[in-house]
This record gives structure tokens, sequence and C-alpha cells, in this order.
């Protein structure tokens, strides 16, 4: 039995196998998760992360247990260099900073739409150096197929937009341009109308999440109800401006129909004016 009690308490031997043993939860704990998320169809990325995160954060308290004291003898035979230490690791030092930094004030979770220094993407994954966001064309609602590291560091030293609200309804808005041959006015009543049944088989639920979203930011946003605005430019051209507050997914759809709606209206009206006999 002694020669047992020796090997457990080896500092080797311990440094070893908790290591393997911390990984080995952490895999059958991410398993258990997805499987789970896949099974019931929810979203689990989140508590995916948090997962590893904990894991993580009690393997290393696990190894500095362990070799607490060998450390401590070993930073004050090194107090002589700490600046040099601190400065050359000052990066890395910000980065898990950053990373309590995020854990405490939760400025977003895995999944939501983020901006940090004009990158947006969704965020995939959060550990102690860095940030990991698929990235996301905001003016089209999808995915570029490209991943972005965002060291942890720069999120504690720039602004953050949270495009939570974003990643399911968009208060969409698009322009078209003409030129003056044609008074809009004429028929923006049927613009309306058109916006409005394309967006009425999800009238109900854009009023409730619209509704939702004013309560959790306390502030009026434009919408639900679509609209159509008629502006000109500098130069006197015609801007028809359509606003939407749709399904995300949706967006890119709708504007083509509206876009095709528009211009059978501008080219009918325009039609109607070349006919009309001059007095």
């Amino acid at each position: 039995m002694d020669w047992l009690l020796n090997i457990i308490s080896n500092k080797l031997f311990l440094t070893f196998v908790i290591p393997m043993l911390a990984l080995t939860i952490k895999f059958m704990a991410v398993k258990w998760c997805r499987r789970q998320a896949k099974s019931k169809g929810d979203d689990k990325r989140d508590l995916i992360n948090n997962i590893k995160n904990f894991i993580n954060f009690a393997l290393i308290v696990a190894l500095l247990a362990i070799w607490g004291a060998e450390l401590q003898k070993f930073a004050l035979s090194i107090a002589a260099f700490a600046v040099a230490i601190v400065l050359a690791t000052r990066e890395l030092i910000q980065c898990v900073i950053g990373f309590f930094y995020l854990v405490s004030t939760r400025p977003f979770r895995v999944g939501d739409w983020i901006e940090v220094e004009n990158q947006v993407g969704e965020v995939s994954e959060t550990d102690w150096i860095k940030t990991t966001l698929l990235e996301v064309d905001v003016t089209a609602y999808q995915y570029t197929g490209k991943t972005l590291f965002i060291p942890n560091n720069k999120v504690i030293t720039n602004p953050i937009k949270n495009y939570n609200f974003l990643k399911r309804y968009a208060a969409h808005e698009f322009k078209i341009v003409r030129d003056e041959s044609v008074n809009p006015f004429v028929f923006l009543p049927l613009l309306i109308a058109k916006a409005k049944e394309l967006c009425s088989d999800f009238h109900d639920i854009a009023t409730r999440y619209h509704h939702m979203i004013e309560r959790r930011i306390d502030v009026n946003i434009a919408g639900p109800e679509p609209d159509v605005s008629v502006t000109t430019t500098e130069l006197g051209d015609t801007v028809v401006t359509f606003f939407l507050f749709c399904p995300t997914h949706r967006a890119a759809e709708l504007q083509q129909a509206l876009t095709a709606e528009f211009m059978q209206c501008w080219f009918n009206e325009l039609e109607k004016t070349k006919h009309v006999s001059p007095r």
C-alpha cells in the first residue's frame, strides 16, 4: 500500500493524470450536451462553452494547488525579472483579464451577433485568450464562411455592439433611386399595400417580437408596420425608401419582391405619361 500512496502523492504522476481526467470529463460532457441538443433541437453552444471554460479553470486551479510551493519559490527567485516578464506577457495578461471581464459582465453569449472593431460575426466560442466569431455580412444577413479570432484584450478596449435581436428579426431598410420622369406618389398606396401583403404571414409574430424588444431596451423602435416614403437627392432624383420589420432570413427575398413591384409600377406609369397628349 505504501507504493500506491507514494504514486498517488507523486506530483509528476498527478500532473499527468489530472489533465487526462479533465480532458476525458470535458469530452464526455460536450458529447452528451451535443447529443441532447441534437435530439431536442436546442442550441446548447453557450452551455458547452461554459462547461469547457469551467473545466479548464478547475484544471488550472488543481495544477496550481499541486505545484503552488514550487511556483512560489520560483517566483521569488526571479523577482528581479518580474517587470521584464510582465512586459513580455502584457498582451497575454490583458487577454486573460478580458476573459474575466466577459464572464463577469456578460455583454454577449455564444450565438449572439456582435461587432468588435468593425468586425461583425456570430460568437461561436470564447476561451481565456480569444473570442471566435463566424463572420456575418450584416447588410445581407448571411454568413461569409470566414472565421474571426478576436483577442480578448480587444473587447475591453473597444466598444461592443450586440446585434442579438438582429439575428431573428431585422429593421430592414433599402432605397431605390430613379429620375424625376414619374411621380411616385401616384402608385405609393399600391407599394404600401404590396408591402403589407408580403408581410402579412408573419405580422403577428413580428408585432410580438417588436414589443418584446421595446420592453427589453426600454425605447421605441420603428415598426412593425411596413412603410414606404419618398424623398429626393440634391440633384433632384427621386428616392423611394422601404422599411420592413421582417425575419432576417427573408429580408433579401422581400426586398427583391418589392423592387420588382416598384419597377412594374414605375414603367406602367412612365408608359402612361408617354401616351398622354400634350396640351
